[in-house]
């Protein structure tokens, strides 16, 4: 089903009227977050170029069943975070941080792209705290080629946003997504930009430089949690290898694939992927 402006415009009424916001100090950085929703909680991880309300069209169909948390990745620039200094186990004891701030007990974790490698380290080194992982478009090992390296190396050193940029940007973004965005109505193609606008060049480029030395392969036959895979059969950032070798190595791996998907199902098929994790939870009890 594809995704309208009324699911947009639903969602983003029901957030701004319920979502509750707020921060803290994880002893690394200002920790940005929301929860939304009642219910057994789910933590949501966005991506290497995005921001925690890519979910609320996915949330919005949750939040009647579950407390949906989101919260932002660390910068580098706004939030006191030395991002340069990051490393897997920095992201997993935030996550962790934020768990114990919220008194959230087990929760259940959604990992978007990068923020799958977070999730994958996260239930690795501390398995009781989750119940249920979901990878969206995941990966444990994705190596960057020479010119993503060169470019990331570049760009570590770039100052500002890529708001700053939007032409290149934008042109950038409707490239990768193009065979998706093209069928995607313009406010939803709009928020997509906006969100991937407001990540600072050199947090990209750091956390891209992260991806590139990450390798979580030989965790993943020790994790024996429930774990859903989405992807897209159109995933331009993520090879098909990747999500086979999590199939291959993840003792309790179930994966289901979207037609007509790119890497960003959470814009593209929010009512599919909602429908997705809320299955994965139900078939997989405790």
């Amino acid at each position: 089903m594809a995704v309208t402006v009324e699911e947009l415009d639903r969602a983003r009424s029901a957030f701004h009227a319920s979502a509750t916001h707020n921060s803290f100090n994880t002893g690394r950085y200002l920790l940005r977050y929301y929860t939304w929703g009642c219910g057994p909680p789910i933590v949501f991880i966005h991506g290497m170029a995005d921001a925690a309300q890519a979910f609320i069209m996915v949330e919005c169909e949750l939040i009647n069943r579950f407390t949906c948390v989101g919260y932002e990745l660390p910068d580098g620039t706004t939030d006191g975070s030395h991002l340069n200094r990051y490393k897997p186990k920095d992201y997993v004891a935030d996550l962790v941080a934020l768990i114990d701030h919220l008194a959230l007990g087990p929760a259940k974790v959604v990992g978007s792209s990068f923020g799958s490698t977070i999730t994958l380290a996260a239930i690795a080194a501390e398995p009781s705290r989750f119940t249920h992982a979901v990878l969206q478009n995941g990966f444990a090992y994705r190596p960057l080629n020479a010119a993503q390296r060169t470019l990331a190396n570049f760009a570590r050193f770039w100052p500002g946003w890529f708001s700053d940029w939007p032409r290149i940007h934008g042109y950038v973004m409707r490239r990768i997504e193009r065979r998706v965005l093209t069928g995607m109505p313009e406010p939803v193609a709009r928020l997509f930009l906006k969100h991937g606008s407001q990540t600072p060049i050199r947090a990209s480029a750091l956390r891209s430089l992260a991806i590139d030395r990450t390798d979580l392969r030989p965790l993943l036959p020790d994790i024996h949690l429930p774990v859903l895979l989405i992807t897209g059969d159109r995933d331009a950032l993520v090879p098909q290898w990747c999500w086979e070798e999590l199939e291959r190595l993840l003792p309790r791996s179930q994966r289901i694939e979207f037609p007509g998907c790119g890497h960003y199902p959470q814009y593209t098929h929010p009512h599919e992927m909602a429908q997705a994790i809320a299955r994965f939870i139900e078939h997989n009890p405790l």
